[in-house]
């Protein structure tokens, strides 16, 4: 049986962390989003050197832990004088890694537009940039919406990592719960229960959107 106890002597700070965890996913997917569809953008541009950025990034930090990325925040950054709090790092950290993965998704879809789409919006006298702004953009996010709402919902999970370097996150208060009541089982199921939380409405409405695209195509 669970020790319901816990969650309502320690509501205060399970509240805490589940609001410190919103802000930093919301924060951390803005960002994400915003570098990820530049560096999509650098991955298709017909420049070269913007190709070799974008595919530098991309498989750079695709390929290392996101952990490591937090540390190099949190605790690399300071060695050359830049600081940042624990909750900045971690939300930094997560944006960075999160944009590698929407960069790919974003580019996929992109790709999927047919050509004489840029080809017409090019002739009609838009920049390149216009082009894909007005253009090819829209058409590509309307696309890849089943992979952005997985990529969304990862990193409201991912946010966890907060708590390695106490950011103030559901993790974190439910390592100071667990601390404080000598409870591990109990603490952590109420834990999962609050990110539960969070990410089955973020499901529904990724398959909301999905759905009504479909019909609406």
């Amino acid at each position: 049986m669970l020790r319901y106890s816990i969650l309502v002597e320690h509501w205060d700070l399970y509240m805490q962390g589940f609001g410190h965890t919103i802000k930093a996913s919301v924060l951390a997917l803005i960002g994400s989003l915003a570098l990820g569809t530049i560096i999509a953008i650098f991955r298709i541009a017909p420049i070269r050197p913007l190709n070799w950025v974008g595919t530098a990034y991309v498989e750079f930090i695709r390929n290392i832990p996101l952990v490591l990325i937090v540390f190099v925040f949190f605790m690399g950054l300071p060695a050359v004088g830049i600081r940042f709090d624990s909750f900045t790092a971690g939300t930094l950290g997560l944006m960075v890694y999160t944009a590698a993965f929407i960069a790919e998704a974003i580019r996929s879809g992109i790709q999927a537009v047919p050509k004489g789409q840029m080809e017409a919006a090019r002739s009609s006298g838009l920049t390149y940039l216009q082009a894909m702004r007005y253009v090819i953009l829209p058409q590509a996010v309307k696309i890849v919406i089943p992979p952005l709402g997985n990529q969304f919902i990862n990193l409201v999970k991912n946010s966890s990592v907060l708590g390695v370097i106490a950011g103030l996150d559901l993790m974190y208060y439910g390592d100071l719960i667990s601390s404080k009541t000598f409870v591990t089982f109990d603490v952590y199921i109420f834990v999962a229960l609050f990110y539960l939380v969070l990410t089955i409405p973020l499901s529904l409405g990724v398959g909301y959107l999905e759905r009504r695209l479909l019909k609406a195509r």
